[in-house]
């Protein structure tokens, strides 16, 4: 453990029980709320990948109810999440149980957000480097878009983080996260509430050069095909008029493929 990431341990510790003393009665009032309107249990746990994915339990205000269809299946998250869950989530209410995993060590305040554990398998390698660190509360993801971001793009900022983790960024992440909450941005956008799952990014054969030369060369040879089929049938009626025919839509398919291989160069 390095001196920075020792110092990070004691300032996570002394915040997180000072938040928690002073935090107690929103605490004590949000869990009461919870367990009236919502029911029990009152906190949800559940499995997460931690530092180097070494398992642990997460703990979270619940935010939707036991909700099933005549099959005894859960509705989808949508149905299952009422408007007070709804509030929890949109100030971050239900994660102020997770101050206890802070003070567990389990998480830092700051640092890539703990993901499920089905989707360690998912990540390609360098997407996996986000759990070089202890996972966070917030991160510099969660302050650059929240739930506007992709998959991609969230991971990216993990990996960005992993690389020039420091004091002053971590400070920078949470003044901007304070922000974030109060303004209640990006939480609720016009998609699911809860996040889609994410299946892996796709990596397609032969890399991105590799990949757009391949579909470009795969419309010109369409374009070429067509402009045979043209040739073909103008053939019966008139052998000139397919010369030309034939030629024009043969120089039209091999533009569009060459158009389409330039066009997907990054």
């Amino acid at each position: 453990m390095t001196g920075y990431e020792r110092a990070k341990r004691l300032l996570d510790f002394a915040a997180a029980a000072l938040a928690l003393a002073l935090l107690s009665p929103i605490v004590l009032l949000t869990a009461l709320a919870v367990r009236v309107k919502l029911g029990r249990p009152v906190v949800f746990r559940q499995l997460r990948p931690g530092l180097r994915e070494k398992p642990f339990t997460l703990y979270k205000f619940r935010t939707m109810l036991d909700l099933r269809d005549a099959d005894g299946r859960l509705l989808h998250e949508e149905e299952r999440t009422p408007p007070f869950g709804r509030f929890l989530r949109s100030c971050s209410l239900d994660e102020l149980p997770t101050l206890l995993n802070v003070l567990r060590g389990d998480l830092s305040l700051v640092g890539p957000r703990p993901l499920l554990m089905r989707y360690l398998g998912r990540y390609t390698p360098e997407q996996a480097r986000r759990h070089d660190v202890r996972p966070g509360i917030t991160g510099w993801a969660q302050v650059s878009g929240r739930n506007g971001l992709t998959w991609e793009e969230k991971f990216a900022c993990d990996v960005w983080y992993v690389e020039h983790r420091s004091f002053a960024l971590d400070l920078r992440i949470l003044l901007r996260t304070v922000g974030t909450v109060l303004r209640r941005s990006n939480v609720f956008l016009p998609r699911p509430i809860h996040e889609e799952e994410f299946w892996g990014t796709a990596r397609p054969e032969g890399g991105a050069d590799g990949g757009a030369a391949a579909a470009g060369a795969g419309e010109a040879a369409a374009g070429a095909g067509a402009a045979a089929a043209g040739a073909g049938a103008a053939a019966a009626g008139d052998r000139a008029g397919a010369a030309v025919g034939g030629g024009a839509g043969a120089e039209a398919g091999a533009g569009v493929g060459a158009a389409t291989a330039a066009g997907r160069q990054p």
